[in-house]
């Protein structure tokens, strides 16, 4: 066992303080890893608030996490010390389900995903995340960030990243599709640049016109703000594909209005409260109303190719461990641009 600091929530609701906490000690398939960078996902809050239901504690977050590897397992042949890596939001699953089989860890049916924090091992043991100065990871579910990522942009790419190059891809966001980004935030930031890079017309709907300007230089073709009614009138039946990246509840039946026939609107992002739908909105064009978690492990791997090679990462706002709380409060009042990172050297 290795004792480092690390960032945690004594309990639901606390401010995060600095602590300790136990790594396991390295086993044949494991990577040791130093952590560099972590990145603060919403749902980092929603865990350690317990807006998701009822959570383990003392929690350490954290599913955003590059780092390089300090050590190796006798087994492990797919990494060295000194490589550049990434840990998402699972450190494992059954491996076995057709689910896993097929590369789909996320949605694995033997028992379920285990999450980088707020979950249980296979030991027993509870699972803590990034905000720590190591972590200790099969390598099977790890991934190599390429030459071409500096560490603190690639951080944000192992939840917020994948969360969106998944449905963008499943979807085929790509020439000729046009797709709207509902929400300019962490995830809705990195869904245009990559919605962009595929080659789709991209269309961002945000509350205002405050992002704008962001939008436009990160790779949308239009903006346009969903709290001017003539937003719904003017769009009706434009969209291929609608990506919500917003957690806070929406009106479903306006936006699946804005689907052409046989459109898919792809929630990504995970309001706390029920939504409601009439099935009409649905029925009426052959829609689709859907869903999309993260992304199995070959696909992570693939979306930071995809990132290195067109050259971006995230936008970021770098933080000290100190102000993990303040960043909190700063996320829940959308003043980010656009997805805080914390330096991990200062926990």
């Amino acid at each position: 066992m290795t004792t480092v600091a690390a960032y945690a929530a004594p309990a639901a609701k606390a401010p995060l303080e600095r602590t300790t906490i136990e790594r396991r000690a390295v086993r044949e398939f494991d990577v040791l890893i130093d952590i560099k960078f972590a990145g603060i996902c919403h749902s980092d809050i929603h865990q350690a608030r317990e807006g998701w239901g009822e959570a383990i504690f003392p929690m350490v977050p954290g599913h955003e996490i590059a780092g390089i590897v300090s050590e190796v397992g006798p087994g492990v042949t797919k990494y060295a010390v000194g490589d550049r890596v990434g840990v998402g939001c699972m450190v494992d699953s059954c491996r076995e389900c057709d689910n896993c089989k097929a590369g789909l860890e996320q949605y694995c049916t033997g028992g379920g995903m285990v999450g980088t924090y707020n979950a249980v091992g296979k030991d027993g043991e509870p699972t803590y995340g990034g905000y720590a100065e190591k972590i200790v990871v099969d390598e099977n579910y790890v991934v190599r960030i390429p030459e071409g990522l500096s560490l603190d942009v690639a951080a944000p790419l192992l939840c917020a990243g994948i969360t969106t190059y998944s449905p963008l891809k499943h979807w085929n966001a790509g020439p000729g599709k046009k797709v709207a980004i509902v929400g300019m935030g962490g995830l809705g930031h990195m869904g245009v640049k990559i919605a962009h890079a595929l080659g789709a017309e991209v269309t961002v709907l945000s509350q205002s016109l405050r992002k704008q300007d962001d939008g436009l230089k990160l790779g949308a073709d239009h903006y346009y703000a969903t709290s001017d009614e003539k937003t719904f009138k003017e769009l009706a039946g434009t969209f291929d594909l609608i990506l919500s990246t917003v957690s806070a509840p929406l009106s479903l039946d306006a936006y699946l209005s804005l689907l052409k026939t046989d459109g898919a609107f792809v929630n990504v992002g995970a309001p706390e409260e029920p939504v409601a739908l009439n099935l009409f909105s649905v029925i009426g064009g052959r829609k689709t109303l859907a869903g999309s978690g993260i992304g199995g492990i070959q696909e992570t791997q693939e979306m930071l190719d995809f990132c290195a090679e067109h050259g971006f990462g995230a936008e970021i706002e770098l933080i000290r461990a100190d102000e993990i709380n303040e960043a909190y409060e700063r996320v829940l009042a959308s003043d980010v641009r656009y997805r805080f990172v914390i330096d991990t050297a200062t926990i």
